[in-house]
């Protein structure tokens, strides 16, 4: 047992595992001057984060597929059931942001909340998270841009170069090119990715305005029957399908330490890309399942498919290049959240402290470079294809933490100001973890066994590392 931590507003006796670090000692941290990040974003970069991390390629993917194999028609309800928890979250996700605006969102929520050990495991999850997605999204981006290339230019990219050796090929050159061009982006001020994240997010939302406007006046009520083959199960399962895209409101959270006013703009950002996210998932997947049989969607491209059947496939080629564009802006968002975070724990000594050093553009550059180099082999050499679900989980499980966290920081420091306060506590929480739970409990028995080990590797690593060379062990937060 260790000595207690002053944490807060008055001394707390807790385990070493369970040291809390104050609200006020992480904005100190922020502070330091080998690890600060400079606050560029204003309001509309956040929401327009948000939106290009949730509304990427999966929009002309998942809608279709999830219609087929989960829900059927109701996959509106799926997307509105995902988007509403995803709302009660983001309420407390606002509340600890404007409380705590600095890198980390969850990892560094449940630090002033619950204490070192599961803010590590929290951190460590939504590392593999990240990691999984960035490399799954640059792999499914090297495949969607040699389909553009082909269908707009009549050019084959040879397979030596285009797939990883597992495929028949060499390397998947494609997306380790991709994955370098993100990391060049990043490595300049944050409000050059910003720039670049809200022109590609404009142009995704015009061609899904597009989409609905050739498609709604063909929509037939008749494919809407039956509504639920599925059954209720069927539209959970549709709605955890979607989890994989609602990583976006996590990326807004991690910029708060780059955000002019974070405690008015992340509530913002927060909350307004969840509800612009979900309104366009609705919207698109109520006129794809109105226009085509539900059963007709379970493809690699089902909008196009579905509109070419009603003389639109002209539309098909928009779809591909502007699936290429929203995968190239969710690809930079995950790829900057996954920075943040580490940068975060770094900075804490959870991870070597090194790499929370910034340039003079106050950019983590050393810590992009590393990522950077990791993705890139892993994108280029092999497969992802069997983990989409762990990203889910991990996600879920972050959630839970916060909504949770919400809960403890009102009773463990009341009196602290709170510039976005969750409305109607203890409601909200409870019944987004509640949600957070019924969702988890549609994955498989081997996402959860994945889940257990990859904590356990966490929990070794902390115990090896992260204990010994913590900021607040060594009196860092006092």
């Amino acid at each position: 047992m260790a000595a207690p931590t002053r944490v807060g507003p008055s001394a707390t006796r807790r385990p070493t595992a369970f040291r809390v670090r104050s609200t006020d000692a992480s904005i100190a941290s922020a502070a330091t001057t080998d690890g600060a990040l400079k606050r560029t974003l204003g309001r509309t970069d956040l929401i327009a984060m948000g939106v290009g991390t949730i509304v990427g390629a999966g929009i002309f993917v998942t809608t279709g597929v999830a219609a087929a194999t989960k829900a059927g028609p109701s996959i509106v309800l799926s997307f509105l059931l995902a988007g509403a928890i995803c709302v009660l979250v983001a309420l407390c996700y606002s509340e600890l942001a404007a409380m705590t605006p600095v890198s980390g969102s969850a990892y560094t929520y449940t630090y002033s909340t619950m204490g070192e050990v599961p803010a590590f495991l929290v951190g460590w999850n939504l590392l593999l998270e990240y990691a999984v997605a960035t490399a799954a999204i640059a792999i499914g981006w090297s495949g969607l841009f040699g389909a553009a290339l082909k269908s707009l230019f009549s050019v084959n990219l040879p397979k030596a170069i285009s797939a990883g050796p597992s495929d028949g090929g060499v390397v998947n050159l494609p997306a380790v090119v991709i994955v370098g061009l993100i990391v060049a982006v990043l490595v300049f001020e944050v409000k050059i990715a910003a720039a670049v994240v809200k022109t590609l997010v404009a142009l995704t939302v015009a061609v899904l305005i597009v989409v609905i406007a050739v498609g709604a006046p063909h929509v037939h009520a008749g494919n809407w029957a039956p509504f639920m083959p599925f059954g209720v199960n069927g539209i959970a399962g549709g709605a955890a399908m979607a989890f994989f895209a609602y990583l976006g409101f996590d990326v807004v959270a991690t910029s708060a330490e780059e955000t002019r006013n974070p405690r008015r703009d992340m509530p913002w950002g927060i909350i307004g890309s969840v509800v612009i996210a979900t309104l366009l998932y609705i919207a698109v997947s109520a006129v794809l399942t109105g226009v085509a049989p539900y059963s007709s969607l379970n493809n690699s491209a089902p909008v196009a498919t579905a509109l070419a059947a009603i003389g639109a496939g002209w539309i098909g080629k928009v779809i591909l290049v502007a699936s290429v564009i929203a995968l190239t802006k969710g690809l930079l968002m995950v790829f900057y959240g996954q920075t943040r975070l580490l940068f975060a724990m770094s900075r804490d000594g959870l991870v070597p402290k090194a790499l929370c050093r910034t340039s003079s553009r106050g950019a983590p550059v050393r810590l992009s470079l590393l990522l950077g180099t990791v993705i890139a082999v892993v994108a280029g050499l092999t497969p992802i294809d069997t983990v989409a679900e762990l990203v889910n989980i991990g996600a879920l499980f972050a959630f839970l933490i916060v909504a949770l966290g919400v809960m403890i920081l009102r009773r463990t420091d009341p009196d602290r100001p709170r510039p976005f306060r969750t409305p109607l506590m203890p409601v909200v929480p409870i019944v987004a973890i509640a949600g957070c739970i019924w969702l988890a409990t549609t994955f498989e028995t081997l996402t959860w066994l994945r889940f257990v080990i990859w904590s356990a590797v966490g929990g070794v690593l902390y115990l090896t590392y992260g204990r010994r060379h913590s900021v607040v062990a060594a009196g860092g937060a006092a």
